[in-house]
């Protein structure tokens, strides 16, 4: 029985291999019907895509065509016009070519015309010269009987006469060409003057001869004069500043002759005051800081000058020179930034003139050195100036633009022209230098009124802004001898008289004239 259900089941299980192997072959085989039919749709799609690709290449192989033969047109066409532009240009040019053939024939046969008289005119001025020739002669030896000389005598005489004319011809030329030159370098002048202000414009700042601290109350005041004094006698002893203490309101004036120490005694004031510390022992202490934090000031502001006009090779020592003029002002001028800007002034004319710009910038920087001592060393800036750059080993051209750049020896080359240009220009450009027009109008006729109490004088110039007194003289009163005497007795009186920085030179003047009149 049981053999029967296993037969039965592997009957059954085979029966079910059997039916789902006929299935899959239908399956496969509708898979196999439809994959023709796709291939079949396909492949027809793929030719209407062909034909659709190749009727647009068609019409993009017919478009280029049909632009290619529209450009050959346009360049046939351009060619062409431009060919018959050449034709008509060549056609011209064969007739200009033609009628400059005519004239030229026709010149030729006037120039053989011409030339045809010029052989006639020749050969009349050849008959006419020999009997000039024969006149000459003729009226040779009738002068010669008339004047007793010979052709050689005759001949020297109007040589000579010649001669004289020739020089006077001469002189008037050169007179000439000196006042041409003189107009011309005039306005070249002007020009390269015009040109260095332009090129350089600096800021003025009026600088004060006193320095003023402002205090936080008035009772600041009793606290810097001290017990009996002691503290003000410190600060004056220690920085060689006068203080002046008045009713001013929180204020303190200090007043002395040297910036360098009114500036370390401003500075020092300032410190102890903040500080509030103040007794002779602090005094000295801030004193000596504030003396080396200023020399250091000093040294760089003079370095800083150098650096910014591209000047080097300066000894230390003048180093410190230079920087020290940071404190010096010339008519509320700072004397620093004035070197400064006469330094580039003569850099700027230099080059204009095509001369060393370098060599002028120093001149310039140095031209004022002497201010730095001179309230120290008697004399003139410019002099005390030059010697120190002699001992510090500048060149003399260096040395003697500084001494003559307000013509205490005379100027000996174009670069102490130069230098006394800057000066003027820097000092006399608007808001420079800053004095009362009263004070400074009062000073000079004082000084000029000296010079005329003297018998024998007829004018007097006080010029440089006083820094010279030109007095000239009757030559029938005053002779050689005496008018050194009389430079040296206005001097006299001019010290006596007057107070003044530097030096005042005198220049006594007297001149004869010889005159003669002609007359016809």
């Amino acid at each position: 029985m049981i053999i029967y259900y296993v037969m039965v089941g592997l009957l059954a299980f085979c029966v079910g291999i059997a039916f789902a192997y006929c299935l899959k072959i239908k399956y496969i085989a509708k898979k196999i019907e439809s994959a023709d039919v796709e291939a079949h749709r396909l492949i027809n799609d793929a030719r209407q895509q062909s034909e659709i690709v190749l009727k647009e290449a068609e019409l993009e192989v017919k478009d280029k065509l049909f632009r290619m033969k529209s450009e050959f047109d346009t360049e046939s066409k351009d060619t062409i016009t431009e060919l018959r532009k050449r034709d008509k240009r060549l056609i011209q040019k064969e007739e200009n070519v033609d009628r400059k053939a005519e004239q030229i024939d026709h010149r030729d046969k006037e120039l053989a015309q011409k030339e045809k008289q010029f052989k006639k005119r020749e050969s009349n001025l050849k008959d006419n010269e020999r009997k000039y020739d024969k006149l000459i002669d003729e009226q040779k030896m009738q002068l010669e009987r008339i004047s007793g000389l010979t052709s050689e005598q005759a001949k020297e005489l109007l040589l000579r006469a010649m001669e004289n004319e020739a020089k006077y011809e001469g002189a008037r030329l050169i007179k000439r060409i000196e006042n041409e030159s003189q107009k011309e370098a005039a306005k070249k002048a002007k020009t390269i003057i015009a040109t260095a202000i332009q090129r350089y414009a600096g800021d003025y700042v009026a600088e004060r001869t006193v320095s003023v601290v402002q205090l936080p109350s008035d009772d600041m005041k009793g606290r810097i004069i001290g017990r009996e004094g002691r503290n003000i006698r410190a600060i004056e002893a220690a920085t060689g500043i006068d203080l002046i203490i008045d009713d001013t309101p929180e204020a303190v004036i200090l007043s002395g002759f040297n910036p360098v120490r009114r500036e370390v005694a401003r500075l020092s004031l300032m410190r102890l005051i903040s500080d509030g510390r103040i007794h002779p022992a602090r005094i000295e202490e801030v004193v000596k800081r504030v003396e080396r934090e200023v020399d250091t000031t000093i040294k760089e502001a003079g370095e800083q000058a150098i650096f910014d006009l591209g000047v080097h090779g300066i000894h230390n020592e003048l180093i410190m020179y230079i920087g020290s003029l940071k404190y010096r002002t010339s008519f509320a001028q700072n004397v620093l930034q004035h070197s400064i800007e006469v330094a580039f002034l003569c850099g700027i004319m230099a080059s204009e003139l095509g001369l060393d710009q370098k060599l002028a910038r120093r001149m310039g920087l140095l031209h004022d050195i002497g201010k730095a001592i001179d309230h120290e060393v008697e004399g003139s800036h410019a002099i005390i100036g030059a010697k120190m750059a002699k001992k510090f080993g500048e060149s003399s051209s260096v040395v003697h633009a500084i001494e003559a750049h307000h013509e205490d020896v005379p100027p000996d080359s174009v670069y102490d022209v130069l230098v006394q240009a800057a000066d003027g220009l820097s000092g006399a450009r608007p808001g420079a230098r800053k004095e009362l027009l009263e004070n400074y109008v009062k000073r000079l006729e004082k000084l000029e009124d000296i010079a005329k109490s003297f018998k024998g004088v007829a004018n007097t110039y006080a010029i440089q802004a006083g820094r010279e007194l030109r007095v000239m003289v009757e030559s029938e009163i005053i002779s050689d001898e005496e008018a050194t005497l009389l430079s040296r007795d206005i001097v006299k009186n001019i010290e006596e008289s007057l107070t003044f920085p530097g030096q005042i030179k005198v220049t006594v003047i007297r001149e004869t004239r010889a005159v003669e009149y002609a007359n016809k």
